[in-house]
Formats: structure tokens, sequence, C-alpha cells
């Protein structure tokens, strides 16, 4: 085959550009700022648009040392290789990807079983973005069965309330603005961070559309005493006639005590716990953009607010809020499902429990930590510092230099004055890895102790008293 010579004058430059014998480093592109805030006139050649978006993104931290997100940030090559194989399809679009809803429908089943829903039980529930998602719905659903109730009684229904401890997510409280919903936090204790049932019985009344109950908080781990607060439940049923259920929010534990605490009773076997959301993306060990509601029965969620759409292909049964949404990480679920089995989920959250009770024991005996949450359920610890002149907040800044990313904050209300740092152990961080960081906290404290004592030291040779 015989080649002939362009006439560059009359070739684009992105043409020429990609005629020239040089590496992508080597183009004009790199010399040049890149577009941030208005779309440029023109493009660049694909292999230029990636590595400028490419390097850029190597300022982000390291999710393998990002322990402030609960997220999942690894899956096995054939996992990830079925995410891209659907990662182009639409979920809301079951008639023409009928498979998907199928799978989908087998990951409600399953986890209503995992849930321990009665036999006689009509379960439903769906995928969502998150459990914030489904947290929302699952809310949304009581909101309406006690409107409707309270219409049928011919008794007023313009002042729902929802009962719930600091300890919840921010969802909680944004469902309560959102949806127009008197919130009734119940503040924590100082060294006592979840609620009691009686914190709930004095807060509940009859316009209660829902008791919030967390298994797996995220600021320390804990749990809620949800049996507890379901037998209180049970009494004022019995005694004042108001039936007001429980929304479990399991994002965190929701896929760690089926497993781990097989007879902790908190789910579906408690008659008020109605509605229950996971996130999949947690430790149901899939990439973030995955949570899951499920309802008891089917009569848990009301006829109103289920939309049946068609005009995609065939009718379709719809509750959420968000409404196109990707298929992958509902396929990447059901992978870790076949593929783990209980006995698989029940390794791995041990491997997690070990490591992160591990991490406990030698924060604690490095003498600088006291760890709030002693009894670690969950695969995660939260410490507060101990006879230091620095705080939280700086060992977390200096941590960042040696790339780990470890958050630290202050408590909700009425135990705001603790400040603490929070380690979540996930699945890919291993023993080597959590030596390597306790030996890094330790060897920060030291070094933020002796900058303590040398501006100790430099504020005592400043002070003009001491020349005379």
């Amino acid at each position: 085959m015989l080649s002939k010579k362009h006439d560059l004058r009359k070739m684009s430059e992105s043409e020429r550009e990609h005629t020239v014998n040089t590496t992508t480093y080597g183009s004009r592109y790199f010399c040049e700022s890149v577009p941030k805030f208005e779309m440029p006139e023109e493009g660049m050649p694909a292999r230029a648009a990636y590595q400028i978006i490419h390097d850029e993104l190597n300022l982000d931290g390291n999710p393998s040392l990002n322990l402030a997100s609960f997220v999942t940030t690894w899956m096995e090559p054939e996992a990830d290789k079925l995410i891209q194989e659907s990662i182009d399809k639409n979920y809301v679009d079951n008639d023409e990807y009928p498979q998907t809803e199928k799978i989908q429908d087998r990951c409600v089943n399953m986890l209503a079983r995992l849930f321990n829903a009665p036999s006689d039980c009509k379960s439903i529930g769906t995928s969502a973005i998150g459990s914030s998602e489904a947290i929302m719905l699952g809310l949304l659903a009581h909101k309406w069965t006690w409107k409707k109730r309270r219409q049928a009684e011919g008794k007023p229904f313009d002042k729902p309330n929802i009962v719930m401890g600091a300890d919840v997510h921010t969802v909680w409280e944004k469902f309560a603005r959102y949806f127009d919903v008197e919130l009734r936090l119940i503040p924590l204790k100082r060294d006592f961070y979840t609620i009691t049932a009686e914190d709930v019985t004095e807060n509940v009344d009859e316009n209660t559309i829902a008791v919030g109950a967390v298994i797996g908080t995220t600021f320390t781990g804990q749990m809620d005493p949800i049996k507890e607060i379901n037998d209180c439940l049970l009494e004022i049923k019995k005694t004042k006639g108001w039936d007001i259920p429980i929304h479990v929010d399991g994002a965190s534990g929701g896929f760690i005590a089926p497993f781990i605490y097989p007879d902790l009773e908190w789910d579906f076997r408690l008659e008020q716990v109605r509605s229950i959301n996971v996130s999949g993306h947690k430790y149901g060990l899939v990439y973030p953009g995955i949570g899951w509601l499920v309802f008891k029965d089917k009569t848990d969620l009301p006829e109103e607010l289920i939309f049946n759409i068609n005009y995609l292909g065939g009718s379709m049964p719809n509750y959420s809020l968000n409404f196109s949404k990707g298929s992958s990480t509902i396929m990447a679920q059901y992978y870790n499902f076949i593929r783990l089995g209980k006995k698989g989920y029940r390794e791995i959250i041990q491997n997690m429990l070990k490591n992160a009770q591990y991490l406990s024991k030698k924060l604690e005996e490095s003498g600088r930590f006291e760890v709030i949450n002693n009894d670690i359920m969950f695969p995660l610890v939260t410490a507060r510092l101990k006879d230091v002149d620095f705080d939280v907040f700086q060992l977390s800044e200096k941590l960042r230099e040696k790339g780990w990313i470890v958050p630290a904050y202050t408590l909700p209300k009425d135990a705001e004055d603790i400040a603490v740092v929070r380690m979540v152990i996930k699945e890919s961080f291993g023993r080597d890895m959590i030596d390597m960081l306790i030996n890094d906290m330790v060897d920060t404290c030291s070094r933020l102790k002796q900058l303590s004592i040398k501006k100790e030291e430099v504020k005592e040779r400043e002070n003009p008293s001491l020349l005379y």
C-alpha cells in the first residue's frame, strides 16, 4: 500500500496532532490551561482528555487509606467485569432489561429472609441509590400510613412527628425538614452514645409516624436497644392504642448482625419493626451507589405511593425518589450474595472485627487514646485523646501528611464537648496496614507533643519579663 504526503494546511489542528510522532505529554494541551468553568469551543483528542483528568485525580486521597468512609473500595475482578458489562443499562427500563429486574427481585427476597421476615408476611422492597434514599422512602410510607389511619378515624393529621436519637445519620433530619415532619431528636448523654427505650416512651404520642432505631451508628458504631424499644411500643399499643412502627437504620449493621450475631433480635422478628434499610455499598461489600429498603409486609407500603409506569414499553411498578439509576451495583450485589454466601460474609466480617478489636487494644495500650466503643460489635473504632496538649483535629491533619484519612469530629448534642477520631475497618484493610496505622498514629502523637513543648519554650524566651 502506498501512502501520500498530506497537505498540513488543509488539516485541522487536532488532525495534525494525531499525525505528530509524540507522546500525549508532547501535545500542546499540556502547556495550556484546561477550561474549567466554561465549555471550550473545540475539543481535544481522547488520550489528552483522559490523561489530563487522570493526572488531576492524583490529588484525591487514596481510597485504600481512607478510614473515614464506610463505603467499599475494593471488589473482585469478576465483579468489576460484571459492573463494566452492565454499566450502560438503566435499571428503570425493566421492559428492555427484564433479567436485571429479576435479579433485583432475587436480592430483595434474600434480604427479607436474611432479616427474618415471618413466613406468613408478603414482604416487599426495592433497591435505592443508597441508604439515604431508602430511609426517606421507608419513612414516607410510614407517614402516609399514619395519615390514612388518622383520616379514617376522623382525627387531625397536620402535626406528624418522628422520634429518633441524635446518633442518627443526617438523612433523618433531612427527611423531617423536606417532608414537613416534626423532628423529636433525643440528645445523647456523656459516656452513653445511644438512646434508651425510656427516652422513646417519653417522646412518642399519637402523632408519631415512626421511631427510628439504628444498628451500627455513624458516630460510634454502637446499637440502639431495638428489642427494648419494640417492647415499650407494644405496651403503648396495648394501653393507648397507638400503633407506632419502628424503622431500623441498618445502613452499617444490617449486613453484619445477621452473620455474626444471628440470635440478636433487632429485625422483623420484632412485631413493631416494619421496615429496614441497609447499604449494599458498606458492609454489603459493593462499590458506592446501592442501598436497599425492605418492608415486612406489602401492607406497610401504601398503594397510593406506588406509580405504575407504562411509557418505557411495559407496565412497571415504581417506588423511588430517583427515577433513572444504573444496574451495575445491583449486579455486583447479587454477585456477592451467590459468590460469598452466608459463610463467606461471615468470614470476611469476622476478619474485620478481629482487626478492629486489635486496633482498639493497641490504641489503648499506647496510653494516648481512650476507645469509647470498647464493646466493639461492628468493625469501627472511635477514640478520644487523653493526657495530651493537642487535639484530634491536629492529629487528623498531621496524619493526612502521611496519606491517612482519619476523620476527627465532635459528638452530637449534649455530648458535643467530646472530640474523637473514627476508623472504619474495611474488607481490604489487613493486619499489616493496621500496624502501620498504629505506628503512624503513635509517632504523630509524639511529634505533636514535641511541637507543643517547643512552642512553650519559645513563648517563655519571648517573654520580656525574663530579661530583667
